[in-house]
């Protein structure tokens, strides 16, 4: 029988050091940030409820998977919501130690959710999937200065973009043996493109950056996803609502989705359509659709049934 978790945890991430604020414990403690350091956290942190760490730009990836490899449950938040919370809370000194405290409080407080455990398959496929964004960003950037280049210049530029459109077909290839290595990530993927206006780019951007897919309630995953209309009320005064955080790079794959889908789904497309006709707002009526699809993904998943049109999802 295992003993309860009975305290939280908030760690400071930097590239070199990771400063561990626990629980009941009155100092931080400083951990190398690599391999023997990571080890020696997995074992300082044995048992805790929640070990909260901030996202720094990847350096914490290590860490994490360390400490889930421990059975350690783990929240990963944005920087931007610690920052928020210590100048609302008073705290406005900035060191390491002080922000792993931070951390610690933002915890206690907050309770954010803990990720779902990452496997190496999914790690090498969300890299992966960075990296096609990354080669996209680099081609438009190239392809604007194209517009406006002299003949010698515009000859270079379009060395580099057929360099780049090479390597996004290798990693698009990539990307494709990554899922298909994996059943249960090709299970999803599967499933996912039965979804009109998701193909398989669409797909491996959920199955990468959205694991929670599947395995949480609706009203959360519009909130995760940043889909869910946020209240910005005071007193008699009522204002409008409006979408806010979220996980951009989901986002920004399921706006695609949701276009096509208005043209390709009869669900989609009545329901896109009620609300235009209602007076809606274009970019009102398109969230909404947004988040309408959000949500039948979600049950397709949890539900392991393809996409049916429209009596399994009517609107």
């Amino acid at each position: 029988m295992h003993a309860p978790r009975t305290f939280m945890v908030g760690i400071d991430v930097s590239k070199a050091h990771l400063d561990v604020a626990v629980e009941g414990k009155r100092t931080v403690v400083r951990f190398d940030n690599d391999a023997a350091g990571r080890a020696a956290l997995a074992a300082a942190v044995a048992g805790a409820e929640l070990v909260v760490v901030e996202a720094t730009g990847g350096y914490e990836m290590a860490s994490v998977r360390v400490l889930m490899a421990a059975d350690s449950p783990v929240a990963v938040v944005n920087p931007r919501q610690i920052r928020d919370f210590a100048r609302a809370s008073g705290r406005l000194a900035k060191t390491d130690q002080v922000d792993a405290r931070v951390i610690l409080h933002f915890a206690r407080a907050m309770r954010p959710a803990q990720i779902p455990h990452i496997d190496d398959g999914r790690i090498a496929l969300a890299a992966l999937v960075t990296r096609r964004r990354q080669l996209i960003d680099m081609a438009v950037a190239e392809k604007n200065r194209l517009e406006h280049a002299p003949q010698a210049v515009a000859v270079l530029i379009g060395e580099t973009l057929a360099a780049l459109k090479a390597q996004l077909a290798r990693v698009d290839a990539a990307i494709a043996l990554a899922i298909e290595a994996e059943p249960d990530m090709a299970a999803r993927r599967d499933l996912l493109l039965t979804v009109p206006g998701i193909g398989e780019v669409g797909a491996a951007v959920l199955i990468a950056e959205l694991p929670e897919l599947g395995g949480i309630d609706d009203k959360k995953l519009a909130a995760l996803v940043g889909v869910a209309p946020m209240a910005h009320d005071s007193g008699a005064w009522r204002g409008q609502r409006h979408i806010a955080g979220g996980r951009a790079t989901v986002r920004c794959a399921l706006y695609m989705a949701t276009l096509s889908a208005i043209r390709c789904s009869p669900a989609i497309k009545a329901f896109y359509k009620r609300l235009r006709d209602a007076g809606k707002p274009p970019k009102v009526a398109l969230v909404a659709a947004m988040r309408k699809l959000i949500i039948m993904i979600n049950t397709i998943l949890k539900r392991h049934t393809p996409w049916s049109e429209p009596q399994q999802h009517g609107c």
